[in-house]
């Protein structure tokens, strides 16, 4: 594990007085690794929040398939983060499609707040469709889709605990997703146990993960991804880094419309 190298001429309580005063600190990339697993503290002059759950049970289950390979930070299809996305104008309210609410398991979003409440929409975004040849953003149609958002804002408050969607899915010892991936603002979940895109896959952002299961995760990852953490519905995971979180889900690598109130908003 990296740690950040600095001068010797400066000593460290000037450097984090500097840190705080200036608000950003630029670093050799090479000499930074999320993988210091620290609590992450809220940019733009925000008061820091304390990422450590008080309560925490994170599991493990086997990894049933050949499991991903290379670099999860810069998988596009594994970290939502690393693909990025876009703001889009689109309306922000819960919307009815047509053909939708056919699987009475899907993962339901109100399940990812304390009240189990239908979060104000505070943003609506496209995410980036993919170049897997320049590992980037398709430069010819980058916010290509058949619907009008795929990722969306849900407005929380600072420090606020986020858990995980409820389903009705079991993959295994009461578990219902596996972590496919855990960093320090981001997590992805698959209800499957194959490492892969078979089924639904949530992406939830802008949430300071819990820094022991960031740790548990890489832990797996490094020793091959033979098992990975397994997290139950409705668990808390991180809490909000600031006003707003982000959300998309997939099913078999699709990203759809998590508006769908017959999908993932079902009776509100």
């Amino acid at each position: 594990m990296k740690s950040i190298r600095f001068f010797h001429v400066i000593p460290a309580l000037l450097f984090l007085l500097l840190a705080v005063l200036i608000g950003t600190v630029e670093a050799d990339p090479q000499a930074l690794d999320k993988r210091n697993f620290m609590p992450m503290v809220s940019g733009g002059g925000q008061a820091a929040v304390n990422c450590n759950l008080p309560q925490k049970n994170y599991g493990s289950i086997p990894v049933s398939a050949e499991p991903q390979g290379g670099d999860p930070e810069t998988n596009a299809d594994i970290h939502l983060g690393f693909r990025g996305w876009a703001p889009v104008n689109a309306e922000r309210i819960l919307i009815n499609i047509s053909g939708a609410g056919k699987d009475p398991k899907a993962p339901q979003f109100p399940a990812m707040f304390a009240d189990k409440r239908t979060a104000t929409i505070s943003g609506t975004y496209m995410r980036y469709r993919w170049d897997w040849n320049c590992n980037c953003p398709n430069p010819e149609d980058p916010l290509y889709s058949k619907w009008d958002v795929t990722v969306l804002g849900l407005a929380v408050q600072p420090g606020e605990t986020i858990y995980t969607p409820d389903s009705g899915f079991d993959i295994g010892s009461g578990y219902e997703y596996q972590v496919m991936y855990a960093g320090d603002s981001g997590i992805t979940l698959y209800i499957g146990t194959d490492d892969d895109f078979h089924g639904y896959v949530v992406h939830i952002e802008d949430v300071c993960v819990d820094p022991d299961l960031v740790k548990l995760y890489w832990d797996f990852h490094d020793d091959g991804r033979k098992e990975l953490p397994a997290l139950k519905g409705h668990q808390a995971f991180g809490v909000a880094l600031n006003n707003e979180i982000k959300v998309a889900v997939r099913d078999t690598g699709s990203f759809l419309d998590p508006r769908s109130r017959l999908d993932w908003w079902r009776g509100r």
